[in-house]
């Protein structure tokens, strides 16, 4: 009780102070947890049980924030030829991943923190930690290249214009995390489509692909690993990559159907998540272990996961019997080892916010959302990957399905009241006629 005391003592004033009084409450609340708490979803105005909620989802990711820095060295360390057997050159391709991903999770969180913090000490109120899961997921599904600055700008987008121009956490009705991509995707496509992009420090020159490990903090890693006998990254410079390919499967798929994945990758690959591709969204059973999380914590909900499975193979299903293309060919149960779905499903669809409330319309938006992101992802030659634009499309049609289902329940139970009533008058008649 002492520093809980002692707390409550430096508190800021807030009439004077509204930002510092601001943080020094977002701090307090996360720290400490209330005697009482409301009970709900995320609707309910009681930030500090919604902080907890928001926990639970961060900690849902870290096996895929563990595996996708690794990956990120992995990926890097393949493109020049070296180390590779996947555990081969551990603890280089660990750190290298860690030297790339710590600054692009810095930056997601200090820029999307910050304009919470000022509109809430504008706004005069708690502030609303709904960013805790947007900051959480951003680095996940963003290139492991990818540039800061651009990065922070689509936060800057994302977080104003797709959250508190619409009032804050709670209010907004696209997903935070897949509005800061899209915006990347249509501002400055180069940076996130491709083949290179997907690789971390490689780039194109005029004598090809070229790689490099300089930086400061490769010079530190290098003291810290001659300490104890290990490899290092070496003196920096740059090397010529011969032969290389940042191709993803999804990528290859589309130009030559299953047989050009299989060339290059295995379903065991592919399923373990050792492909290029964003950060975290390539290790299935990771993602599948932080779904069942979230689920059995009772974050997220089982109906959307489900019915956007059944939509993604329905739709596979009738692909594979048009087989016009040779990714239509692609077996449907293959589909889920390509790409991002499993993400997508766990921690973007399930988004409480953005997606459908009822539990019929849950059915409804998640077999949408499986359908619609499969015809984009095979029929659509530019963007072979279709999760984040059908998520995003039923986020706005997501008030729509609960309206309809809604009504659909008041006109059934006005319909069985009806029903009531016509038998209880009729009950009313035969028993007068039978006293008469």
């Amino acid at each position: 009780m002492g520093l809980l005391d002692y707390l409550k003592k430096i508190e800021p004033d807030k009439k004077k102070s509204p930002f510092l009084h601001t943080l020094f409450d977002g701090f307090f609340t996360f720290a400490y947890a209330p005697n009482s708490v409301t009970k709900g979803g995320v609707h309910i105005r009681d930030g500090m049980d919604l902080k907890r909620t928001m926990i639970h989802v961060v900690i849902a990711l870290q096996l895929c924030y563990l595996f996708g820095s690794y990956n990120i060295g992995h990926q890097h360390y393949s493109a020049l030829g070296m180390y590779p057997s996947f555990m081969s050159g551990f603890h280089l391709k660990l750190f290298y991943g860690l030297i790339k991903i710590i600054p692009i999770f810095i930056v997601a969180n200090v820029v999307g923190l910050g304009i919470e913090f000022v509109y809430a000490a504008k706004k005069g109120h708690a502030i609303e930690e709904g960013f805790l899961v947007s900051g959480a997921l951003i680095p996940l599904i963003m290139p492991p290249d990818i540039p800061l600055w651009i990065l922070a700008m689509s936060i800057f987008f994302a977080v104003i214009i797709g959250k508190e121009a619409f009032g804050g956490t709670g209010m907004n009705i696209l997903n935070i995390a897949l509005l800061s991509r899209v915006f990347i995707f249509f501002a400055y496509p180069t940076y996130i489509s491709g083949d290179e992009v997907w690789i971390s420090g490689i780039e194109k020159s005029d004598l090809g692909y070229v790689a490099s490990e300089n930086g400061w903090a490769f010079g530190i890693f290098d003291w810290i690993f001659n300490s104890f006998g290990w490899e290092t990254f070496g003196a920096g410079g740059q090397a010529v990559v011969d032969g290389y390919t940042g191709a993803t499967p999804l990528g290859l798929a589309a130009k030559g159907g299953w047989e050009a994945v299989l060339n290059h990758y295995t379903p065991s690959q592919m399923w373990w998540g050792a492909i290029p591709g964003s950060i975290g969204e390539m290790p299935k059973l990771f993602i599948i272990i932080g779904a069942l999380i979230l689920i059995l914590t009772r974050i997220a909900s089982w109906r959307i996961m489900v019915s956007m499975c059944i939509g993604a193979v329905v739709c596979s299903l009738m692909l594979n019997a048009w087989g016009a293309t040779p990714f239509m060919e692609v077996p449907w149960y293959y589909q889920f080892y390509m790409g991002s779905f499993f993400f997508a499903m766990a921690f973007m669809a399930t988004d409480p916010v953005t997606a459908a409330s009822t539990q019929t319309g849950k059915w409804f938006y998640g077999f949408l959302i499986g359908f619609v992101g499969m015809i984009i992802r095979v029929l659509n030659p530019a963007y072979p990957e279709g999760w984040m634009l059908a998520i995003l499309f039923m986020n706005v049609f997501a008030p729509l399905i609960d309206h309809y289902v809604l009504e659909a329940n008041v006109s059934r139970r006005a319909k069985r009241r009806k029903l009531s009533s016509l038998d209880t008058v009729q009950s009313e008649v035969t028993q007068t006629e039978v006293v008469h």
